[in-house]
């Protein structure tokens, strides 16, 4: 219906609400406009996305166990598919900050699904031919379809973004690895000199540390993959035909690559978010090894002339405004901000799980925002680490340099002297500026064919005993 006022009335169970006359959504959206104008924080397209999906597929199962006209249900499930298409993005107008069961975002879809279906069918808009409550929202609650969305747009960024990212960086940090091999450095513990590594050794690490952390995201996908639908209002899944989630999960699996089911305890799925608690500490604890690694490279690439400089960072901008031909390691930089944002994000979180009272929490649209923000920005931040900086990284001859200067050489001849004795060579050498080779042949009965034997920096990369007792 075409009309040149700037506002259509709608109504809702408290009454007549007027609308902006291009509007998708009705009078309980606009209420929660009018009631929240907090920030300009919104849904995101990965949450838009799933919540469609999930209406789509409600709209499906209950034209098949015939709770629903299958012509609205058509035009519904057509509606649903738009939605999560992102055809209509602008009109997910709630703010994030909002009630805490997410209710006026799940009226937001619902009305806007209404909106669309009616037109579909022929129908004027605002006339509810195709009811949001009655229609849309059948067999669902706020209660249940917002922590199940918040799942599922999890999962679906978790398989798409983070983990695609996370795997892209182990492949790059085992290729640094295997071209570092030959390169033998000092290695440190308490950012003191230790004993000789292998910088491909290293580099090892930061792959099993990638490894590891594409298992903890197996283990967060899993913890996600149990979902609350079906459980309405309580848990009891009250209004809520006993097929009915079990066949949208069916769907929604099948529409979308990732694997829900419906929980076999509602109330525990409902009346917390510890799944989503797991799964952001998982997120957490892979954004603090990306942080140890950053911070080494970064470390590492330290210099060029008064650092430690072992490693040589590609050169993607000038670093200083005052300082000509200055580079810094702002790729590193911008991945180690985002840490914290993401390690933030968690800690925000864990103060929402806190807000699960008796049936319900009430901070799912926090939980979610913070959840899926962390995967996004992480993943996107992890990729540009890998192409711009692992990618481009140089080894310099400065390790392998230093080595023979190295105190901590004199570990190997611990086993051959004692332990005390090889400390005290250590000190001389410390003390005097020479390195352990030169000390030990002025003190010790070793000749030079022996000590090139027991001091060959290699022997002491491998694992056995030829290295001696040592202190951590």
């Amino acid at each position: 219906m075409t009309t040149n006022k700037t506002t259509r009335t709608e109504k809702d169970s408290m009454g007549p609400m007027e609308v902006p006359a291009d509007a998708l959504y009705g009078a309980s959206t606009m209420r929660a406009v009018l009631n929240f104008p907090i920030s300009d924080l919104r849904f995101s397209r990965q949450f838009i996305r799933a919540l469609g999906l999930i209406k789509k597929a409600a709209a499906e199962v209950n034209a098949d166990l015939g709770l629903l006209d299958p012509r609205l249900a058509g035009a519904a499930a057509q509606a649903g598919q738009q939605v999560a298409d992102g055809s209509y993005d602008e009109q997910f107008v709630v703010d994030i900050f909002q009630t805490g069961s997410g209710t006026s975002t799940n009226m937001n879809a619902n009305e806007v699904i209404a909106t669309i279906a009616t037109e579909i069918l022929g129908g004027d808009r605002g006339s509810k031919l195709v009811h949001p409550n009655d229609h849309v929202n059948t067999g669902q609650s706020s209660n249940d379809v917002i922590p199940t969305a918040i799942h599922v747009a999890a999962l679906i960024g978790l398989k798409e973004e983070l983990i695609p990212a996370l795997e892209g960086l182990r492949e790059a940090l085992a290729a640094k690895s295997r071209e570092y091999w030959p390169i033998i450095k000092t290695g440190r513990t308490h950012l003191q000199d230790a004993t000789p590594v292998r910088l491909g050794q290293e580099f090892l690490g930061f792959a099993g540390q990638m490894e590891r952390g594409l298992k903890r995201m197996a283990h967060a996908q899993e913890e996600l993959s149990e979902v609350a639908l079906g459980g309405t209002a309580v848990g009891t899944g009250v209004n809520c035909h006993p097929e009915f989630a079990a066949r949208v999960c069916e769907k929604v699996s099948s529409a979308t690559g990732v694997s829900i089911r419906e929980t076999e305890n509602h109330f525990q799925a409902q009346n917390a978010i510890d799944a989503i608690v797991e799964a952001s500490s998982s997120i957490r604890t892979v954004a603090l090894s990306l942080y140890k690694i950053a911070n080494d490279i970064t470390w590492m690439g330290t210099g060029p002339r008064a650092g430690i400089g072992e490693l040589i960072l590609p050169e993607v901008q000038p670093g200083s405004s005052i300082m000509p031909g200055k580079i810094n390691p702002v790729i590193p930089e911008a991945l180690l901000q985002v840490i914290a944002h993401v390690v933030g994000n968690d800690t925000t979180i864990v103060m929402c799980a806190q807000r699960s009272f008796f049936e319900l929490n009430t901070m799912l649209p926090v939980a979610a925002h913070e959840l899926l923000e962390s995967i996004t920005l992480l993943a996107s931040a992890t990729s540009n680490f890998t192409t711009q900086c692992v990618t481009g990284l140089e080894a310099t001859s400065h390790g392998p340099s230093m080595v023979e200067k190295g105190l901590m050489l004199g570990t190997a001849l611990a086993p051959v002297i004692g332990y005390d004795k090889a400390a005290g060579l250590a000190k001389e050498a410390a003390k005097s500026g020479r390195t352990i080779r030169e000390v030990a042949l002025e003190q010790t009965e070793l000749t030079e064919t022996e000590l090139d034997v027991i001091l060959k920096p290699e022997k002491m990369t491998e694992p056995g005993l030829g290295g001696g007792p040592s202190g951590g």
